[in-house]
């Protein structure tokens, strides 16, 4: 291990700071211009920033809420959705997927995933789908989107709601449009972390049903028709004013930050793929996949590899100031809060639980260096040469 007083700069998972310096200037002008005006709740700037989305995502609809776990909620209750009704989702999502559901008092119904996206595999929807199904969540997970033309076709024949969970696929495309356009609903987070990341929490619903948009837009400011006229039970969930400015700003880099998040992927691939030729034949190790044929399909939220002695090797990247992480260590059915309503869970989801324990985030944002990721896969490959080895065969002796 290179020792504290030697250890070279930190490599983040993320890294906010190096973002933040590209647009600055501008960024600072937007949030002046909101604090200088003391409009910090409901200025046109959100309206303006609605309207942009909404452009840029392909639909007649965006409605700003104060983050993505509300925007799936929302999405769940205006779509009607509630106890008795059974919705499907993949079983290795972040639980804010499945809380869009369970909040309305609906039952979560997990499905496995494809090997090679780690999105929901539809070939295995339809025979989870019952006379209770009301709703289908794939997942855009790490950035890709899922196969949606067998999803909606499977919806359309039995008359279920898309919901898309697209919180971490801002940008990405499908057959030549945008993901959270395809569904019935696109439900969008801008945590700080993701591709297009507000300085606080905050989401969005995205959709081309007139009906569903009027209803959130009411509900998210307590079910006002108009102020003071409250004609349902709603709620407190909109988006601020500052959070709307800066995301406004950033959006227009955002297409040009995926392409760098594409250009980082395609390094890591083409340097880890040469590099594991020399590694022990029974390492197991697996490279994300982009599949189809449109090159924008992927917007590289995550690059999630997977390997064996996950543990071990993230301890390592630690050690030597990588900032690595696991996305997500705890399937759904196995989470304290849902294993009691997962029954054969862990029989079904085979893809879903033999993954989580060897899925390994490796450093990822528009402005790595070239520089960074050589240094990332030169540490996994010192790793699995000269630490894993010598430990194997000390246990073989």
């Amino acid at each position: 291990m290179i020792t504290a007083e030697a250890q070279p700069p930190k490599i983040p998972l993320v890294d906010l700071v190096a973002n933040l310096k590209t647009i600055r200037p501008e960024i600072d002008s937007a949030i002046k211009s909101v604090v200088d005006s003391c409009y910090f709740v409901g200025a046109p700037i959100v309206k303006t920033f609605e309207q942009e989305f909404a452009a840029f995502i392909g639909t007649t609809h965006c409605v700003g809420v104060n983050s993505g776990t509300d925007a799936l909620i929302l999405a769940m209750k205006m779509l009607d959705i509630g106890p008795g009704d059974e919705v499907i989702t993949q079983g290795n999502t972040f639980v804010a997927t499945c809380l869009g559901a369970s909040n309305n008092g609906a039952t979560i119904i997990l499905c496995d995933v494809d090997p090679r996206t780690a999105t929901i595999d539809p070939s295995k929807i339809e025979a989870l789908i019952t006379s209770n199904t009301k709703a289908i969540i794939p997942v855009h997970l790490y950035g890709q989107s899922c196969d949606m033309d067998p999803i909606m076709e499977i919806a359309r024949r039995h008359g279920l709601n898309v919901v898309e969970d697209a919180a971490q696929a801002h940008g990405a495309m499908y057959k030549g449009v945008r993901a959270g356009s395809i569904g019935d609903v696109g439900c969008f987070s801008f945590y700080p972390g993701k591709n297009l990341g507000a300085f606080g929490d905050g989401g969005a619903v995205c959709t081309n049903n007139d009906e569903v948009a009027r209803r959130i837009v009411e509900w998210r400011s307590w079910g006002a028709k108009k102020k003071y006229v409250h004609e349902v039970k709603g709620g407190n969930s909109r988006l601020d004013s500052i959070q709307a400015a800066v995301l406004s700003v950033k959006l227009k880099y955002l297409d040009t930050w995926n392409e760098q998040r594409r250009t980082a992927a395609e390094e890591y691939s083409q340097r880890l793929a040469l590099l594991s030729a020399d590694w022990p034949t029974e390492i197991e190790f697996e490279l994300p996949e982009c599949i189809g044929t449109d090159p924008l399909r992927h917007v590289w939220h995550l690059f999630v590899i997977q390997i064996n002695d996950r543990d071990q090797l993230l301890t390592f990247l630690h050690d030597n100031n990588v900032g690595a992480g696991i996305h997500y260590p705890v399937p759904i059915h196995l989470l304290g809060c849902y294993k009691n309503e997962m029954e054969h869970g862990s029989e079904r989801l085979l893809q879903c639980t033999k993954s989580a324990p060897r899925l390994l985030s490796l450093p990822m944002f528009p402005e790595i260096t070239l520089e960074q990721i050589e240094r990332v896969c030169s540490l996994i490959h010192q790793y699995f040469t000269t630490i894993y080895v010598p430990a194997v065969q000390s246990c073989h002796k």
